[in-house]
């Protein structure tokens, strides 16, 4: 064991190093040269591995479709036809059904996370604090086919019941208020399939606010409050600034994960191939239902082709998706360094 010196009242002790018999340090042992190429070339292997991945989904998503791509073009993108019988498809009632259901989740799902994070940093007692915030995380656990059930089972009855008929009755005779809220009461449709994205992605987006939010530094909420600053001005004056950038990227998962949500969206959202008003009520399809319902059933041809080409639109819509979240990322990371 090294031996330690007497510290002064103004030095503290120190530990004298154990020399070798010649007076020099001794010398580490060294780890073999083969071990560090070892760790480069798996960690080189993964990287590529994941890009080859990539690029095989890619390439087998378009030569798949390639018979639907050459039949019917770009055209497949605003035709609303879907007539197995006749071979004549166009992705436009699923393309919207995607896009509608993730709106209204996302429109539902944020402002309610927010406030869950609000309340969990900020005002929540600490007795509480830790029990909701693994409530709301087990919300996370459960499988979306469970969802599903209780959304067609339970939550469309009520909603037929106690909102679509009242909204019916009270927007009777109005133009275009009317034409939203219109179509039969049975509670499935697509404001149906967005609330229950809406509550499969709320704990998502939740616990990363609640995480950012813990990140911002105690002094800076401290020193608002000090000058008399309300919650709500430390959270909007204090607390948004440090953590927008998390903040962003956690409604971008949430929003990756309603694009991507099969089973849920199935049970709820009808299954029905015609567009034939834009009712919120309206049963309507999505890209992953018309996948998870016709694609067993899909004969080679352009049946299979039209469904291969659905995937390689909720492909390009997601990566769309992903580079304008790292656009808008950098882009407040650049604000954030030219403030400074």
């Amino acid at each position: 064991m090294a031996a330690t010196l007497p510290a002064t009242p103004f030095e503290p002790a120190k530990k004298m190093e154990r020399s070798t018999p010649q007076g020099r340090p001794p010398e580490r042992r060294r780890v073999a040269p083969w071990a560090d190429k070892l760790f480069s070339l798996l960690t080189h292997g993964a990287a590529w591995l994941t890009l080859s991945l990539l690029a095989a989904i890619i390439i087998s998503l378009f030569v798949g479709a390639a018979p639907a791509i050459k039949e019917f073009g770009l055209g497949f993108l605003w035709s609303t036809e879907w007539d197995p019988v006749q071979e004549k498809f166009g992705g436009l009632v699923m393309i919207y059904g995607t896009l509608m259901t993730s709106f209204i989740a996302l429109l539902i799902a944020v402002p309610v996370s927010f406030g869950i994070a609000l309340f969990l940093t900020e005002l929540s007692p600490g007795w509480l604090k830790r029990p909701l915030g693994i409530a709301i995380e087990l919300l996370a656990a459960v499988p979306s086919i469970v969802y599903g059930m209780w959304g067609l089972l339970v939550f469309g009855p009520v909603l037929a019941t106690y909102v679509q008929a009242p909204l019916q009755s009270l927007f009777d005779g109005i133009p275009y208020l009317g034409a939203l809220v219109s179509g039969p009461p049975v509670g499935i449709g697509i404001l149906s399939a967005g609330i229950i994205l809406a509550i499969m992605i709320i704990p998502f987006i939740a616990a990363v606010m609640r995480d950012v939010f813990d990140v911002t530094p105690p002094m800076l909420k401290e020193s608002a409050y000090a000058l008399g600053s309300t919650t709500w001005e430390v959270v909007s004056g204090v607390v948004l600034p440090y953590t927008k950038t998390g903040v962003v990227g956690g409604i971008m998962l949430g929003l990756g994960r309603a694009l991507g949500e099969t089973m849920a969206v199935t049970f709820v959202i009808g299954n029905f191939n015609q567009l034939d008003s834009l009712s919120l009520f309206q049963a309507a399809n999505s890209i992953t239902s018309a996948l998870a319902n016709e694609f067993a059933e899909a004969g080679a041809g352009l049946h299979q082709a039209s469904l291969i080409y659905l995937g390689l639109v909720l492909f390009f819509i997601t990566f769309v998706v992903l580079a304008l979240s790292k656009l808008l990322l950098s882009r407040l990371k650049r604000n954030e360094g030219t403030r400074t």
